[in-house]
């Protein structure tokens, strides 16, 4: 589930590790599926330790920590993955453990309930090929009004299942998308190449108030109570959606429409009949 607000309170959460310098690292011992760790545990470990933290990034839905010798250390949490420097929701799914020296004591954990999550450590050039402009799509938090009209505008596709589309434009998901569009008020099932240029510019806008406003709440935690944020927290934007996962309720900001659901793409699409036109 962790979309950009989530990832980005993520990054922010372990900043404390730039300018640490890398003690240990180590698979933590997990009796579920192990988490794709390349190249192996062994391997990933004699290239991390001794390497000091010089930046903690983001690169759309993944946490990248640049380390002195260049190389990039890349976790993408996807469905349940968290990235954590206080103790985790619980031990039996700790995955990996990044131990760091100097005073205070810091460690940096990633949990996964399910899973599913990645972890990388890319050469320079490597993550160019793999997360470059070629292959990810530019930022949604920087990406300019008309650019967006230009990367996406002359698709067919549906407006929301191109906002999903990471190598058009990074760091939206399902939930992100469909408060964008209700807060712009645009209907998630029309075409890309039929929006005109007062809906981009809503798009746009809303997109970027959406994405602060839920970083400031630090992201949403669902009813499944799986995203938390670096200090193992829950988030509370999910107390702001105005029409994720209220499907039969009427809208907040008309009254007049009773949320929709819808799939698209399979996935669950939640609007506005009346507002999104």
């Amino acid at each position: 589930m962790p979309e950009l607000p989530e990832v980005e309170t993520m990054r922010r959460g372990v900043a404390a590790v730039v300018g640490r310098t890398i003690a240990r690292f180590s698979r933590a011992p997990c009796p579920h599926r192990p988490i794709v760790v390349r190249p192996r545990i062994d391997a990933m470990s004699r290239r991390l330790v001794g390497r000091r933290v010089d930046s903690v990034e983001r690169a759309g839905k993944r946490v990248v920590l640049l380390l002195d010798s260049g190389d990039r250390w890349v976790y993408e949490p996807r469905m349940t993955g968290l990235v954590l420097l206080a103790d985790p929701p619980d031990q039996s799914h700790l995955r990996l453990r990044m131990e760091f020296d100097g005073s205070p004591d810091l460690q940096l954990l990633i949990w996964d309930r399910r899973g599913l999550s990645t972890a990388r450590l890319l050469a320079e050039s490597e993550f160019a090929d793999e997360l470059g402009p070629d292959r990810l799509g530019p930022d949604a938090l920087s990406v300019p009004p008309n650019q967006l009209a230009t990367r996406l505008g002359n698709s067919s596709r549906a407006i929301k299942v191109a906002l999903l589309d990471q190598r058009s434009l990074a760091g939206i998901g399902n939930l992100y998308a469909s408060e964008i569009l209700h807060a712009a008020r645009v209907d998630p099932r029309k075409a890309c190449c039929d929006l005109d240029t007062a809906q981009w510019s809503r798009l746009h806008r809303a997109m970027l108030h959406i994405l602060e406003e839920a970083i400031r709440y630090e992201g949403s935690t669902l009813s499944d109570g799986t995203y938390r944020n670096a200090l193992n927290r829950a988030g509370s934007y999910q107390n702001h959606h105005r029409v994720y996962d209220r499907a039969g309720q009427s809208c907040l900001r008309c009254a007049a429409g009773v949320v929709q659901r819808i799939v698209q793409a399979q996935r669950s699409t939640f609007f506005c009949p009346v507002c999104q036109t």
